[in-house]
C-alpha cells in the first residue's frame, strides 16, 4: 500500500519534525513518500492514499491547489476536496452555525473595512485566504478610505475584534485525529505589541494536557461531520478565550501542522489514521 504525503517545494522532506511521522509510518509497515503537490511528475493516481500535509504555499495559488485536489480520486484523499474548498477561505467563519466563535466580518471593499474597524475600535484584519499570520495587521478606528483600500486591494479580508486574552491564555490548538482528541498546544505571541503566535514571528508553542477544551474540539468535529455528511479524517481546532469562554478562532481542515518539532505525540495517531484508511 503506497501513501503520498503532499508537501510544498520549500519543504521537500515534509513539515517540521517530519522524521517522527516517517518513523511512525515505517513502524506500521506503510510504504510512503513525500511529494510536492504541484510536481507534474508525480503519479497521484498510483497512490492508495493521499494525505495533504505541508502544502502551505497553496494560499498564493489556491485556485490551482483546489483544482489539483479536485482532480484526485476522492475516496483516496483524506478529508476531501469539498472540505478544502469550504475551509480555504475564512468566510467559513460566518458559517459555523452553533459553534461558539470569535465575531467575524468578511469584507471586500474599503467602505466596508472602514465601517467594520470603526465598529470595533481596534480590529485584527487578515486576508480571507491566508495562513501563518501572513498579512495580519491591527487597525484602529478612524481609517480613511484610501488607507483602507490598501488592505483590500489583493482580495477579501476578515475583520475580528482584538482578543486581549491572547497575551494571558494564548491561542490553543487541539488536534482531533480519526475522531479522537490527540494533543493540545498552547501558543503565545512574542510580546505585548504582537498577536501572531507563529514561531517565525517570535511566538512560543508548548505541548500541554488537553484540559477543559477537549469537549469543544469534539463539538467542532461533530459539526463538520454533520456539514459534510461523513466523519472528517483530521481536524485542528484553534481556540481563543473570549468573554470568559473558549471560542473557535479557526478550523484547520486542509493542512494543519502537527507541531511534531515541539512534540512527537501526534505522529502515532496520524499514522494510525493512515493505516486505518488504507484498510477501509
Amino acid at each position: 500500500m503506497t501513501v503520498l504525503l503532499a508537501t510544498s517545494g520549500d519543504l521537500p522532506d515534509g513539515e517540521p519534525g517530519a522524521a517522527a511521522l516517517d518513523d511512525a509510518l515505517a513502524a506500521r509497515g506503510i510504504d510512503f513518500a513525500w511529494a510536492r503537490w504541484d510536481d507534474p511528475a508525480v503519479d497521484w493516481a498510483a497512490a492508495d492514499l493521499v494525505a495533504v500535509r505541508s502544502t502551505w504555499d497553496y494560499i498564493h495559488r489556491h485556485t490551482e491547489f483546489l483544482a489539483w485536489a479536485g482532480s484526485l480520486d476522492q475516496s483516496r484523499l483524506l478529508n476531501g476536496a469539498d472540505v478544502f474548498a469550504w475551509n480555504h477561505d475564512k468566510r467559513y467563519l460566518l458559517d459555523l452555525d452553533a459553534l461558539p466563535s470569535v465575531p467575524t466580518a468578511w469584507v471586500t471593499s474599503a467602505t466596508q473595512l472602514v465601517a467594520a474597524v470603526d465598529g470595533l475600535g481596534t480590529a485584527v484584519v487578515k486576508p480571507a485566504v491566508g495562513a501563518g499570520g501572513e498579512g495580519l495587521v491591527i487597525l484602529e478606528a478612524g481609517l480613511d478610505e484610501d488607507q483602507a483600500a490598501s488592505h483590500v486591494e489583493r482580495g477579501a479580508v476578515v475583520v475580528q475584534p482584538l482578543v486581549e486574552s491572547i497575551h494571558t491564555h494564548g491561542e490553543v490548538s487541539v488536534h482531533v485525529l480519526d475522531g479522537r482528541v490527540t494533543q493540545r498546544f498552547d501558543k503565545f505571541p512574542a510580546g505585548a505589541g504582537e498577536v501572531r503566535v507563529q514561531e517565525e514571528f517570535g511566538g512560543v508553542v508548548r505541548a500541554v494536557e488537553t484540559g477543559d477544551v477537549g469537549d469543544l474540539a469534539l463539538q467542532a468535529y461533530d459539526a463538520m461531520a454533520a456539514r459534510f455528511g461523513r466523519p472528517i479524517d483530521y481536524l485542528r481546532v484553534d481556540l481563543l478565550r473570549w468573554e470568559d469562554a473558549w471560542v473557535v478562532s479557526e478550523l484547520e481542515l486542509i493542512e494543519p501542522g502537527l507541531y511534531l518539532d515541539v512534540s512527537p505525540a501526534n505522529a502515532g495517531p496520524f499514522a494510525d489514521l493512515v493505516q486505518s484508511r488504507l484498510g477501509r
